[in-house]
């Protein structure tokens, strides 16, 4: 088919996203990396962190290589999948990989130009930091986008002449986002492994056992705590926000072959639609990067209004670009569905204010769980436990909100439920998504940007380089933790309205499963039709798909339970790791003489081993799982299991993750608080109890938290890839 000329603003786009990006790494080298300490602290970082990242690759390859052979098996033996599905699959993952590994590249060169930036002023240190930041966004969205143009452009040529070539296109490209998700949740759960498996046994034992400062050389576990940043909070992230923003657009975009599939020039528009929109986003982002600066002597909402100036300009120009991008695409109820994006660009800016207000030290929630360190860490744990609980009411309810108005603006606000209703209003939740993440080029800027920093006050306490230069990089590290919490906020709304249109997909994906086995099914109206023949409704009605069946609720019941599961295991895995290294730090006080008064030197190689044990080790189970679940619940339960289990993991997924998040982040900044000298400041009574409580918010926000946004997804896209195997045995 004849692609419109606005389609090719998709691969320009991603490749200006790349330039920008190359030329935003090429500036930050360019910077001075400092005192000769302050480099070969940095050098001990990145070989660190180069070194794990190397190691779990090589595991991850091994999973790819096995779910590639079963992929080309069921495609070239049994025809129960595209042919294309095993090649999708890899180019998602390795693309995912890509992400995280350019963003981790240029986070562990960034953070000490950071600190020795600090040095001379605050905004000099939040710029260099902040653009190293933008060279993650920047490449996230760039390899997203070409992967999609790429794979569009072939499938097309492939398929041209045939007349559901769009439906078999879109669903074909969701397999790439499956091994982009499967990449990211092993990045996530292994980085989360190894960097809060550092951060808590560097806390319990430096802090407030030997009553040392944060990164203080004279800690063992300082240098792994720093890698684990990187491989964690930059590598894993970034292979986290790549499937998420595919996942998005994808996903509309199998919506709109759906739709519209009864006129072939509408269904073009609505396919390439949400990838014009994300393309146009790329330019907004790195025009909204250039706005972000501050001043000297900044208090922390001075930096927060700095970083909102760049996102909320590219946030409100996308909202303004939409309209004009589906006006000149005269797609039909563009104006609908125009206000369908507003309502996702709205949900994330609520959703991220929300986040904001509940996990920054200058809003009430965190300057109550600071306060509640004076009568201990019991009551820290339970003032954060309880935050986080009543901070995802906001988030829920805009999510709802989201949902329900973008599917009535995509309708022409009727709320009527026929089978095109149900088509467009998820087509309209789905480009709500894609609005949520059309400026992930600069919203993911400031998630990259959190680690950074923190590094940076690593390497400025570690090469002792004064109380002003720690006192800058402690207010951008506390940014960093705001500016993190609001990213992963983004990242899991946008998850659950991925999610739900993803459910529209697996039902298309089984349609056209039973076409290739040649099944037919009965109508609403009691008449036998093809699966070609059949609409959403005829679906549910065919395989039961109400309340009152017993497969769908128990599989709502597993899909509840697997989101706590998952938690469940990557938390203990964090503990055991975390047990093994306060051992090791221990064992190193114990018996290295001279640690403590400075004289000698820890063994930084032996802890930066068992984070690395730990993580290779404990991360494959709860991956595995969270594929395995859905392909079980699949041969057992059928079609209304799967569903069932999609929707409960969804509701419970959500809104666990916010709760983890948002407690996370409330209680590492209440202990930065208080080190700010409230409440008897550092070494206090108060700052123990806090500590404590960041070290119990540590694997909630950073390893099981962030981890399930993917897992939503991962078991949403796997049973569409596996949709032949369920119609052939279930």
């Amino acid at each position: 088919m004849n692609l419109p000329t606005v389609f090719w603003l998709v691969p320009v786009a991603s490749v200006v996203a790349l330039s920008m990006a190359w030329y935003f790494f090429r500036s930050m080298m360019t910077a001075d990396e400092g005192t000769p300490r302050m480099r070969e602290i940095a050098g001990h970082v990145r070989r660190g962190a180069m070194a794990y990242l190397k190691q779990q690759y090589k595991v991850v390859t091994i999973v790819f290589v096995v779910l590639a052979l079963v992929f080309s098996f069921m495609a070239y033996v049994l025809h129960w999948q595209n042919p294309w599905v095993p090649f999708a699959f890899l180019t998602g993952g390795v693309f995912s990989g890509l992400a995280g590994f350019f963003g981790m590249k240029t986070a562990t060169y960034a953070s000490a130009r950071t600190a020795n930036a600090a040095r001379k002023s605050l905004d000099g240190g939040l710029r260099i930091a902040f653009r190293s930041g933008a060279v993650m966004g920047l490449t996230v969205v760039g390899l997203g986008l070409l992967d999609i143009a790429g794979w569009f452009l072939a499938l097309n040529w492939f398929y041209e002449g045939d007349n559901m070539a769009l439906v078999t296109i879109t669903t074909t490209m969701l397999t790439f986002g499956m091994g982009a998700s499967t990449q990211a949740l092993f990045a996530r759960v292994g980085g989360g492994i190894y960097t809060k498996a550092a951060d808590v046994g560097a806390d319990i034992v430096g802090k407030v056992e030997a009553d040392i400062p944060e990164d203080d050389p004279r800690n063992p576990a300082t240098i792994a705590d720093n890698v684990g940043d990187n491989v964690g909070d930059v590598a894993g992230m970034g292979a986290d926000l790549y499937e998420s923003y595919c996942g998005s657009i994808l996903s509309t975009a199998a919506l709109g072959a759906t739709a519209f599939a009864l006129n072939g020039e509408m269904q073009l528009k609505a396919v390439i639609a949400p990838m014009i929109i994300a393309a146009v986003g790329v330019f907004l982002s790195i025009f909204g990067i250039y706005l972000v600066r501050t001043k000297e002597g900044a208090s922390m909402k001075d930096l927060l209004r700095s970083l909102s100036v760049g996102t909320n300009v590219s946030a409100l120009l996308i909202a303004v670009a939409t309209f004009a991008i589906l006006y000149f695409l005269d797609i039909e109820n563009w104006l609908g569905l125009s206000f369908s994006v507003i309502t996702g660009l709205a949900a994330g800016v609520i959703i991220g204010q929300a986040t904001e207000y509940y996990t920054s030290h200058s809003y009430k929630p965190t300057q109550k769980i600071s306060e509640a360190g004076l009568t201990g860490s019991a009551t820290v744990i339970i003032k954060g436990i309880g935050t986080g609980m009543i901070s995802t009411c906001i988030p829920v309810v805009t999510i709802g909100v989201a949902i329900m108005l973008s599917y009535l603006c995509a309708n022409g606000f009727n709320m009527e439920m026929s089978a095109e209703a149900l088509s467009r209003g998820l087509y309209g939740i789905g480009i709500a998504a894609v609005g949520m993440l059309s400026t992930l080029g600069i919203t993911l800027a400031t998630d990259a940007y959190g680690p950074i920093a923190d590094n940076a006050g690593g390497n400025a306490e570690m090469s002792e380089l004064g109380e002003e230069v720690r006192h800058r990089t402690d207010a951008l590290d506390a940014l960093g933790n705001t500016t993190a919490a609001t990213g992963k906020g983004f990242a899991i709304g946008s998850a659950a309205l991925t999610a739900l249109a993803l459910l529209a997909s697996y039902i298309e994906e089984v349609k056209i499963a039973m076409e290739r086995a040649g099944m037919t099914l009965t109508n609403l109206k009691g008449e036998v039709i093809t699966a070609a023949q059949a609409t959403i409704p005829d679906f549910m009605n065919y395989f039961q798909v109400n309340l009152m069946n017993p497969r769908v609720l128990v599989g709502a019941f597993i899909g509840a339970m697997a989101a706590f599961l998952f938690c469940g295991l990557t938390m203990e895995a964090v503990g055991r790791a975390a047990q093994k290294m306060v051992e090791e730090v221990r064992r190193q006080f114990r018996e290295i003489a001279g640690i403590l008064e400075g004289k000698a030197t820890p063994d930084y190689g032996s802890c930066v081993e068992i984070s690395t044990r730990a993580a290779q080790h404990e991360m494959i189970f709860p991956s595995l799982l969270a594929i395995a679940i859905p392909i079980v619940v699949g041969l057992v339960l059928g079609v209304a299991g799967v569903l069932g289990l999609l929707v409960g993991g969804l509701a419970s997924g959500f809104t666990l993750a916010v709760f983890m998040a948002n407690a996370g982040g409330a209680w590492d900044n209440a202990k930065k608080m208080v080190e700010e000298g409230n409440f008897g400041g550092k070494g206090s009574f108060a700052h123990k109890a806090t500590i404590v409580g960041d070290t119990v918010g540590d694997p909630f926000k950073d390893t099981s938290g962030p981890s399930l946004n993917i897992l939503i997804k991962l078991m949403s896209m796997v049973p569409i890839v596996m949709a032949g195997l369920t119609i052939a045995f279930a």
